[in-house]
């Protein structure tokens, strides 16, 4: 069965049920405004990346909920990341051979720029094309000058999009070395999707210009090279770089009742790309964090408080490379003693099946028994891995205990980046199914009489992280330095 009780049956009376436990999760399961809440974020708000007007507008939006939740403090937080990024113009076209049909427009292609990548000419850059495959060093060999045309595989799982961004650095590597124009990137979806895949996930702007064009242009590209046929392309990519900008996070507390000082953490990141509108990445668990924080604010209100202050984060920056978590880390770095678990969801609306440990398999009895009351949602299985996919990854480097929500993927993939992320693709029943689950963890670790585990030193955060494999993904991503100065990371 795929739950262990109807979900009907969890929808109890709150005045049959005696624990703050239960009555939180009835009321998250109950009618909320957490629908309401996402749909005006999606719908009015819209796309949200870093740095744009939209993102303001979010972070107020935001603010102003979270005071109407009632939580006792509502804040937001500065930080100075090296840099935005913002596309502003984004074109492409097959100058040779053209289709000799009316509109001349037949012959463009659908593109959208590559997060960090740098700006083409202002009238744009236009080359010969090379099939480069996969982008392997051989691949490259004759891409001096020239476009290079990286092949993608169709995404089916979160495997293969993880595949795609431990690809991308050694493609780009591979492009500067081969001096190649730039990089036109296939769309791993079909019917003409476009997405944002990022060039670079340190922060640092790519050396040359790509963009990702649909997949039915890059492959008909394809086909005309491999008959032999000379292709050229002109795109036109215009990019704002803000350096040095002053960004938001949004900060929500319940303060705890007997430990006010020891923090639980539960974060969601609020920024997106724009060509969708940014629901299920990650506006949905943004409103689950506001919903919790809603419920919690109403517990306490009752008299009602959990033994720990419960903290809720809305980071900007994630899609820039969780540079807003990176940020409120190194900001907070005389208070991570008492930030005893930082809980993060960052997959959508997929149905939760656990937790992932952050390589801390010292948490998984604390963690399996504050499921207990939320079992009929399950089953669930926490799992020992280590990544650093989302905002959890700074708090892991510092030692902090982190949980990132294991979601049902296949839900998210689809609109992942995508112009499709839009309301409309929601799993309303499994956001309400991950908010009480969510709530229910929450408030366990911080109503627990001791914390879930301790904080690692500098050497038991290296040894996990050799131990997990994370560390061939920091260097994959050229962040190993950072850890290894300090820079990033326990000290």
């Amino acid at each position: 069965m795929r739950r262990l009780l109807p979900f009907a049956l969890l929808l109890v009376s709150t005045a049959a049920i005696a624990s703050p436990t239960d009555t939180l999760i009835a009321k998250l399961l109950g009618p909320t405004p957490v629908l309401d809440d996402l749909r005006e974020l999606t719908d009015s708000v819209g796309g949200r990346p870093t740095g744009s007007p939209a993102m303001d507008k979010a972070i107020d939006w935001a603010t102003t909920r979270l005071k109407a939740a009632g939580a006792d403090a509502v804040r937001t937080e500065n930080y100075t990341p090296p840099r935005n990024w913002l596309p502003r113009v984004e074109t492409a076209e097959v100058t040779s051979p053209r289709y000799e049909v009316q509109p001349a427009e037949r012959n463009q292609l659908r593109v959208a720029a590559m997060p960090f990548s740098s700006s083409t000419p202002a009238a744009g850059l236009e080359a010969d094309v090379v099939d480069v495959g996969k982008g392997d060093a051989k691949g490259f060999a004759k891409a001096k000058g020239k476009w290079a045309l990286v092949h993608t595989e169709p995404m089916a799982s979160i495997a293969d999009l993880f595949a795609e961004y431990m690809a991308t650095p050694g493609v780009i590597a591979n492009a500067k070395k081969a001096g190649a124009a730039g990089v036109l990137w296939m769309s791993n979806r079909p019917r003409r999707l476009l997405y944002r895949h990022n060039m670079t996930l340190d922060g640092s702007m790519s050396p040359v210009p790509g963009a990702l064009i649909e997949r039915e242009g890059a492959q008909r590209i394809a086909r005309l090279l491999e008959a032999g046929k000379r292709v050229t392309v002109r795109a036109t990519l215009t990019v704002d770089v803000q350096e040095h900008p002053t960004d938001r996070n949004v900060v929500a507390e319940v303060t705890g009742r007997d430990k006010p000082d020891e923090v639980i953490l539960l974060g969601a990141h609020l920024d997106s790309w724009d060509l969708g509108r940014g629901a299920l990445d990650n506006g949905c668990n943004a409103a689950l964090a506001i919903d919790v924080m809603r419920q919690l604010a109403a517990l306490a209100k009752a008299g009602q408080r959990p033994r720990r202050t419960v903290r809720i984060v809305l980071y900007s920056g994630e899609e820039l490379g969780t540079l807003g978590s990176w940020l409120d880390v190194r900001n907070h770095r005389g208070d991570l003693d008492k930030l005893r678990a930082a809980i993060f969801y960052d997959i959508g609306t997929g149905r939760t099946t656990g937790f992932s440990l952050g390589g801390r398999p010292d948490l998984a009895a604390a963690v399996d028994q504050a499921l207990v009351p939320v079992a009929g949602l399950g089953p669930f299985e926490q799992t020992p891995d280590a990544y650093m996919g989302t905002d959890n990854y700074d708090y892991l480097l510092e030692g902090v205990p982190t949980l990132v929500a294991n979601q049902d993927g296949a839900p998210y993939l689809a609109d992942y980046h995508a112009e499709t992320d839009t309301f409309d693709k929601v799993d309303q029943r499994e956001l309400k199914a991950n908010a009480a689950i969510a709530g229910a963890l929450v408030w366990a670790l911080a109503d627990a009489e001791k914390p879930p585990a301790p904080r690692q030193t500098r050497a038991q955060v290296q040894a996990l992280v050799k131990q997990t494999g994370l560390d061939l993904q920091m260097k994959t991503f050229s962040m190993w330095d950072e850890f290894a100065t300090g820079k990033r990371g326990r000290n």
